[in-house]
């Protein structure tokens, strides 16, 4: 609903009847009002004053109110009008709302009736507005700069044509830019996009920084000299200078260690390194963005990542909604998912459930885009009919929590589905178990095991790469 208190027009040429309807709408807590006994002036204000919902009465001077409330219906179709009037004959009543009141309220007016009269008017006020609202957002959100540059972003949502045209605005800009969002929302490819936007005529460099220690980070970002360290009998490019008038793309950041973050730091303020072992500054002309599923502010406030460097990273921000927050864009998803699978797999699927499109939107999909995807590959892969059903995707849905009636739903609190030995295994163990059980149940695919579990690849390859022995991809 609106912040704004809305704004009610009485009209009433009795001033006393004004005075009453007013006092009507202070007990349901509304006190915004607009009087008017003079008929002849309703449509001036209409135009000088954002109406909400107007009070009628029909028995007045001319223009009386089943004159008036065509006009009005003509001019503002969006206001809903409530009739108020002695007249109780059903003809009248018939009349009014054939010419499109609201509602119609007789006197002497019942406060309770009066008021739930009132608020459904002004739900359907609020809901007129939205929708108006959107449609104007939507025709207005497709009027990109570069829509070329958006072609395989397969969206609906006003929320990211909203931020497709920040990203327009932020592409040829120097600064950093960070992208937020979970996990398989599209931080990578929304990278891609910037840089193609910004037109540099350098490479998009992208590296995964979680799991390197400083050494690797400063070796893989700043290269080094010969003699740096024991095995370095060549020189080595780092990848900003390979990104050299390009982007260099830092993804994962929030694991990144906190003497690397320092580095980042002098990186960013004074555009300047120096390779290992090396005493020559270099300069760099490399753009960089980083992403992460991380909230820097919560690693900040435990100490974990430096608050200057945040604000560094933050110049320009994009946070990217997770699907669950767009499910308007699934239905759109999965077809474009089901025609590439079939186009790669070479199976042709000729219809599609519609079951199946609400069967996933009430999916969480924690895994978020990358998820569905993985999803769409394998129920394709399974379907031999053509016909693409619920049960091709069944053993993805098994872990909906929709409601407790759900067959192999989880829940924590369920005896049948936990049970621990005397001594509780540690964390690490419960979340070993969990990586070999998803990647058994995904058949050894860690992209597929990723997305059972909500998290990405490489989270996923590093939790594998710590294990004893490690567990690799069949």
């Amino acid at each position: 609903m609106n912040q704004i208190e809305p704004l009610i027009l009485v009209v009433d040429d009795i001033k006393t009847n004004i005075l009453f309807m007013e006092t009507c709408l202070e007990k349901a807590g509304l006190t915004r009002t607009l009087p008017c006994r003079d008929s002849s002036k309703v449509l001036d204000l209409l135009c000088d004053h954002s109406v909400d919902l107007i009070l009628l009465d029909l028995r007045m001077p001319p223009p009386d109110g089943i004159t008036l409330l065509p006009l009005i219906r003509k001019q503002c179709p969006e206001i809903p009008v409530i009739i108020i009037t002695d007249v109780s004959d059903v003809k009248t009543a018939v009349a009014c709302m054939r010419e499109g009141a609201f509602d119609y309220i007789t006197k002497p007016v019942d406060q309770d009736l009066f008021t739930i009269t009132i608020q459904r008017a002004l739900s359907f006020r609020y809901l007129t507005k939205e929708n108006s609202d959107l449609k104007k957002t939507v025709h207005t959100l497709h009027d990109l700069k570069h829509p070329e540059c958006f072609k395989d972003m397969i969206t609906q949502s006003p929320s990211m044509f909203r931020i497709f045209q920040y990203m327009e605005a932020v592409a040829e800009s120097p600064a950093s830019i960070l992208i937020t969002g979970e996990t398989g929302v599209g931080k990578e490819r929304v990278t891609q996009i910037i840089h193609t936007l910004s037109k540099r005529p350098g490479k998009l460099v992208p590296v995964n920084v979680a799991g390197l220690d400083d050494s690797m980070f400063s070796d893989t970002l700043f290269g080094h000299i010969p003699g740096a360290f024991t095995g370095a009998e060549k020189i080595r490019k780092g990848l900003i200078e390979t990104a050299e008038n390009g982007t260099l793309f830092l993804d994962e950041i929030g694991d990144l260690s906190p003497i690397s973050q320092v580095k980042l730091l002098r990186l960013l303020q004074e555009n300047e390194y120096m390779p290992l072992g090396s005493d020559a500054v270099k300069q760099s002309t490399a753009r960089i963005i980083v992403a992460t599923n991380e909230d820097l502010t919560d690693l900040q406030n435990k100490g974990k990542f430096r608050k200057d460097l945040i604000f560094r990273l933050k110049t320009h921000h994009i946070h990217l909604p997770p699907l669950s927050e767009r499910k308007q864009d699934i239905p759109l998803l999965l077809d474009h998912f089901i025609r590439m699978a079939g186009k790669r797999l070479n199976i042709k699927i000729s219809s599609v459930s519609e079951g199946l499109y609400k069967r996933l939107s009430a999916h969480p999909f924690p895994g978020n885009v990358r998820e569905l995807k993985a999803m769409a590959f394998d129920a394709v892969s399974q379907c031999r009919n053509g016909e693409l059903s619920v049960d091709h995707f069944g053993r993805h849905l098994l872990c909906e929590t929709v409601g407790p009636t759900k067959p192999g739903a989880f829940q924590a609190h369920d005896d049948e589905l936990l049970r621990f030995p005397d001594r509780l295994p540690t964390l690490k163990e419960i979340t070993d178990a969990l990586v070999a059980e998803a990647l058994k149940r995904a058949k050894g695919k860690q992209t597929l095991a990723a997305s059972m579990l909500g998290i990405s690849q490489p989270a996923l390859n590093k939790r594998i790469n710590k294990q004893p022995g490690g567990i690799h991809e069949r």
